[in-house]
């Protein structure tokens, strides 16, 4: 089925594909230039956690970079490993530990780590002295959410312990941070009082002698909705990908942000049934009448949430439908009742909604969860295609620093797909 989606053209495509997930990195780079003006006077964490938030992680991070991004973001180890295997320069925060975890490859690949807990702090000390140069720790306060970090009372005996390890020479603390609870509920009361343990622990860390170079507490909806939690970088994340974190207050049209997801499938069979015939496992809905069913072959296995059965939104044949019957681990069948279709046509999960065609957020709203959920958990057997994806300036700095080629495709002009498996152009493996 010739034709466009947006910026992109489907002639470019392989049009024998069972399903594609369509990623425009000039929408995320966009994106990132309106966050970065939401926030003129902090510096720019832009999150690629989780293989960038199901969008690629490399990829993300090379556009987010070159859109004036100066950290990235990272949950583990694996990941920031990843980045820098993959050539991706700039500074690397990373933030989820457990005992044992490769703390000084971290440090030899100038990852910056993530200390919230004694215990850390003595594994990467150890780590620092084993590859004879000094780690960058970031230290974690928990200021309410009740995950990582150091409590309250435990702080002052931990920032004691890092200016000790910091005259020894042996870690440099960079950053002091924290993670909000309840930010995507503006007006909670959580906010403020998270705010002033933070910025109790900012005093204490001072006195204690450390004088790191970022503070940091404001994720996507602190970067969009609370100017007072800046300080001197914000973390947005999902937002970068053109989510709304605040769906309650905005979307992402109303915060100047775009999509950066499509997901689409081919139908693989398109076939007239009488009325009463069962469709899906369980017979959970069963045709009203005659009627044309067409089957999209994705389901579970693919990130098609087993929740979104009878309710999932999809484009067919120019129309919205819903699934029909239950998810299955690799399908779900639509009604379209009167309409013609073929196999071989388009079926638009979900895309930045300008065309009539459902978005993530109407997805998690048939789930009963979060777009975040949605974009993340679409699998590996659904490729990913790049469009928008010219290199530039700051992209090529990054990867020509390092000595290493970018990744395929990367050279494309804007406007062109580049074609890669899923969790290709990311760490090359999942």
């Amino acid at each position: 089925m010739n034709g466009t989606y947006g910026t992109y053209d489907t002639r470019d495509a392989d049009l024998d594909a069972r399903a594609r997930v369509r990623i425009d990195l000039a929408a995320l780079r966009a994106n990132v230039a309106t966050l970065r003006a939401k926030a003129p006077g902090a510096a720019f964490m832009a999150v690629v956690k989780a293989d960038g938030y199901g969008h690629g992680m490399v990829p993300c991070a090379r556009a987010a970079l070159d859109a004036g991004a100066t950290w990235l973001g990272v949950a583990t180890p694996e990941e920031a490993l990843g980045l820098r295997a993959a050539g991706v320069g700039g500074r690397v925060l990373c933030w989820l530990w457990t005992p044992g975890g490769p703390w000084r490859e971290c440090v030899e690949a100038d990852v910056e780590v993530t200390v919230g807990a004694r215990w850390a702090l003595a594994e990467v000390t150890e780590a620092a002295r084993a590859a004879g140069r000094p780690a960058h720790v970031q230290l974690k306060i928990d200021a309410g959410l009740g995950r990582n970090g150091a409590q309250p009372a435990d702080w002052p005996d931990l920032t004691a312990a890092a200016r000790a390890a910091e005259r020894g020479g042996l870690i440099r603390v960079t950053g002091v941070w924290a993670h909000f609870s309840c930010a995507d509920q503006p007006g909670h009361p959580s906010i403020d009082r998270e705010l002033a343990v933070f910025r109790t622990a900012l005093r204490q860390a001072e006195d204690a002698g450390l004088t790191p170079e970022v503070r940091h507490i404001a994720n996507s909806p602190g970067t969009l909705t609370l100017p007072e939690s800046h300080f001197d970088l914000v973390r947005p994340g999902v937002a970068m990908y053109g989510i709304s974190p605040v769906p309650q207050v905005g979307s992402p049209a109303d915060f100047g942000l775009r999509p950066v997801m499509t997901f689409t499938a081919r139908l693989a069979s398109v076939k007239r049934v009488p009325g009463g015939h069962g469709v899906s496992y369980g017979h959970q809905y069963v045709t009203p009448g005659d009627t044309t069913l067409a089957l999209v072959p994705v389901g579970y296995a693919d990130g098609v949430p087993r929740h979104a059965s009878g309710a999932g939104p999809v484009l067919v044949a120019g129309k919205r439908r819903v699934v029909a019957g239950r998810v299955a681990m690799d399908q779900f069948v639509v009604d379209l009742g009167g309409d013609a279709a073929s196999p071989g046509d388009e079926a638009v999960l979900f895309g930045p909604g300008d065309q009539g065609e459902p978005t993530a957020e109407d997805w998690a709203g048939a789930c009963d969860t979060i777009a975040y959920e949605i974009v993340t958990r679409i699998g590996p057997r659904v490729p990913r295609e790049y469009v928008g994806g010219a290199v530039g300036a700051g992209e090529l700095a990054a990867r020509d620093a390092s000595g290493q080629s970018g990744q395929p495709g990367q050279n494309e002009p804007s406007g062109h797909a580049v074609h890669t498996g899923a969790g290709a152009g990311s760490t090359g493996r999942r």
